[in-house]
């Protein structure tokens, strides 16, 4: 029996009707769909609607549908964030008849407790329950997440340590700019991906409202404790307003526009280890374990998890631009047209869960030719800076040291050399300012310590800055394991 048949005459088109259903989809919902159901079982009996026996009958049924596929706790609550629950697609929960998740229980839990079961959607909307199911859905997938870019950033933080003094080539426009220490390139990727974690903490926060109670499009026709049911469910409130709860789409949104720029920092970090790993740079020994070869060519090793995490960034972002043009335009409240967020939103999600546990297997086996990084950090006058910076010192105005430096950049090209290798003679020759103490301020060492600032490559500073980020770290972990256990 449909949710709906009751004033149809004619039975749908046996095509249109496989075509339409979205159980094929929407069954990985299930373990969410179970505990809202609980919560408004419990708010039905407060409200007068269940007895207390009927109460029990109705969470012994849920709980039996979720013993029976694995997916969800004896108390019908929101599943725990950290046992992959987002992730889950399963397969084994199979009903050719079933329009959707919710149509999926409401036959289960009849099958189980009779005609009593049908009570259970008293005062409710398929609408309400999709927006929480949806919500309930994105809010675990933010704690998988978070929890696995706190384990990237580690292995980030843990190689930036284990680098120790070892410098390599910065570069602007791909070109040599100035040396770094490798540990203060890796960093940067701290940066990047911590600023992800913010944006799905701050995308959880605003998600974390609950629809139910919020009916079709108006509010629920029985007197439901919405705060009750939005507690139950570890919600921080209930949603404002009935009309925005039924039709608003803007977590997945958003989330899958953080999952955006979460894999565009991934990708990137890929590109820069893709070309860093090529002979002509060979900073980078690809691990065996994420690499495959050529099956014509005997001595290739592939960076085949780095191209894939470069090219499933285009999956995400098509993801996100789905979503955003099934959104636009829709009149409020419900339509059908928000049954196709579903998949891109679950597709995102799970690429993005995918990516960073193998990311993170990577970053704690890939190899650094420290030397070979040691050695192009010292040419291709990337201590010119530091040559200007000696200039300034001496009392040379910005504009004529960098001027004066150009200069001898000019000699060394002619004379096929570097800036430390011009005589004082020549030197001088440009401007009198240079002495034999410009020499010592174009040695790797002193070029990394000149760079002296809250944030800059000197060593004191890059060991500050991975103290900093293993704090970072730290907090973040006990933040999800807070959200896990709460």
């Amino acid at each position: 029996m449909k949710m709906w048949s009751g004033r149809f005459r004619q039975p749908l088109d046996a095509q249109f009707e496989r075509w339409q259903r979205s159980f094929e989809f929407d069954r990985r919902l299930l373990s969410y769909e179970l505990a809202a159901s609980g919560a408004h079982a419990r708010a039905l009996k407060d409200a007068g609607v269940l007895s207390a026996d009927e109460l029990i009958s109705i969470l012994e049924g849920l709980q039996q549908i979720g013993v029976s596929h694995n997916q969800v706790s004896q108390k019908t609550r929101a599943p725990s964030t950290s046992s992959g629950q987002a992730m889950e697609h399963p397969t084994e929960v199979v009903d050719d008849d079933a329009e959707d998740v919710h149509h999926f229980v409401e036959k289960q839990l009849v099958v189980r407790i009779g005609e009593l079961g049908y009570k259970l959607h008293s005062g409710r909307s398929r609408n309400e329950q999709i927006a929480t199911d949806l919500r309930l859905h994105v809010r675990a997938a933010i704690d998988e997440l978070r929890k696995s870019l706190a384990e990237v950033c580690g292995a980030f933080t843990d190689r930036a340590d284990q680098a120790g003094s070892a410098a390599m080539p910065a570069y602007t426009h791909l070109q040599h700019a100035e040396p770094v220490l490798v540990a203060h390139w890796l960093l940067a990727y701290v940066e990047m991906f911590l600023r992800d974690a913010e944006r799905l903490a701050d995308c959880r926060k605003r998600l974390n409202l609950c629809p139910l109670g919020s009916g079709a499009v108006a509010g629920a026709t029985l007197p439901l404790d919405r705060n009750l049911m939005a507690e139950e469910l570890e919600f921080a409130g209930p949603t404002a307003n009935s009309v925005d709860a039924t039709s608003d789409r803007d977590f997945m949104l958003e989330f899958a526009n953080a999952l955006s720029l979460l894999s565009l920092h991934l990708s990137r970090w890929a590109e820069e280890m893709i070309i860093f790993s090529t002979q002509e740079f060979g900073f980078v020994q690809l691990p065996e374990a994420y690499s495959t070869g050529s099956s014509a060519m005997p001595q290739k090793k592939n960076p085949d998890l780095l191209e894939l995490v470069r090219g499933k960034t285009g999956r995400v972002i098509g993801n996100a631009t789905a979503l955003t043009m099934t959104l636009k335009g829709l009149p409020l409240a419900y339509n059908k047209d928000l049954q196709e967020t579903q998949e891109p939103l679950f597709d995102a999600a799970n690429t993005a869960l995918g990516l960073l546990p193998l990311v993170a297997g990577f970053m704690k086996t890939v190899e650094f030719d420290y030397a070979r990084m040691n050695e192009a950090a010292q040419s291709g006058f990337m201590n010119a800076w530091a040559g200007a910076t000696y200039l300034v010192c001496r009392g040379v105005p910005s504009r004529l040291a960098h001027e004066q430096i150009g200069k001898a950049v000019k000699l060394c090209l002619e004379k096929h050399c570097e800036l430390q290798d011009l005589g004082i003679e020549d030197l001088q020759a440009l401007h009198p300012a240079f002495d034999e103490g410009f020499y010592d301020c174009l040695k790797p060492a002193a070029v990394l310590a000149i760079h002296d600032v809250v944030g800059g490559t000197a060593p004191a500073r890059v060991k500050q800055g991975i103290a900093a980020a293993r704090k970072k770290v730290e907090a973040l972990r006990e933040e999800v394991n807070f959200h896990a256990h709460a």
